[in-house]
């Protein structure tokens, strides 16, 4: 009996999974979870929640953002199949050594997104599942391209900023596609801790951080990857410029 309601729910949260996936290859997430959570943090602070979004297709962001993300959060992006068992396996290791300073994960583009798009933050073991498992769907269903586009469009960068025009208009005052490899690397640099970051006025060692980006960012070819990864649905649009050489 116990096994056959097992069975039972295994089965109804992979159809519910789908059901919320799928779609979302054409249809643009409105909300994310944690936008509600940001909101009622900031009721609970007797704050007013903000919320500052303008959704762009990849082809209206800066190709400059697109190579300083995967540098800075993913550089196995286009190879692998939703995570990465290798950074995985690292991030493992490095806690087991250092196990008094704070865990170091091993999240790719496409479990960040359906964190951001399904799930909510945390490090439990559940959730860290779920994610893997929306991960794999989406890889799946949506493709690089899709994957690439959600998240420039969901990723927080800052109190009430989500998504790349967002983000470019408040810290640079220019539209995504018009973000300079600088900017971009900037903006990359801050991922990580997006409510202490200011892309705009950039700590020393955000300053740093940003400046390794940039110049791991200028050997990432767009081009090159595109035409190894494409598939129907999948590929990403080749950058229409190369990157302008190593920067130090």
């Amino acid at each position: 009996m116990v096994l056959r309601w097992v069975r039972r729910l295994l089965v109804l949260g992979a159809v519910v999974s789908l059901i919320l996936v799928v779609p979302c290859r054409i249809i643009d997430p409105p909300i994310t979870p944690l936008v509600v959570i940001r909101a009622g943090q900031a009721i609970g602070g007797l704050r007013l929640p903000s919320y500052d979004r303008s959704w762009r297709d990849l082809d209206a962001i800066s190709p400059s953002l697109v190579r300083a993300v995967i540098a800075s959060e993913d550089e196995t992006f286009f190879t692998h199949h939703g995570f990465d068992l290798d950074a995985i396996r690292r991030a493992r290791a490095w806690n087991e050594r250092h196990p008094d300073r704070p865990p170091r994960g091993a999240s790719t583009i496409t479990m960040q997104t359906a964190r951001n798009v399904f799930l909510w933050p945390g490090r439990s073991y559940f959730r860290k599942g779920l994610e893997a498992w929306f991960a794999v769907l989406m890889e799946l269903a949506w493709g690089k391209r899709r994957i690439l586009e959600v998240y420039l469009n969901v990723i927080e960068w800052g109190d009430g900023v989500y998504g790349a025009e967002a983000a470019a208009r408040r810290y640079f005052g220019v539209p995504a596609a018009q973000l300079s490899p600088r900017q971009a690397a900037l903006l990359a640099a801050a991922l990580p801790h997006p409510l202490r970051s200011d892309p705009g006025a950039p700590s020393r060692y955000l300053r740093a951080r940003a400046t390794t980006i940039e110049r791991r960012a200028s050997r990432i070819d767009l081009r090159s990857l595109a035409r190894a990864i494409a598939a129907p649905g999948g590929d990403v649009r080749p950058a229409p410029t190369p990157a302008r050489g190593a920067r130090t």
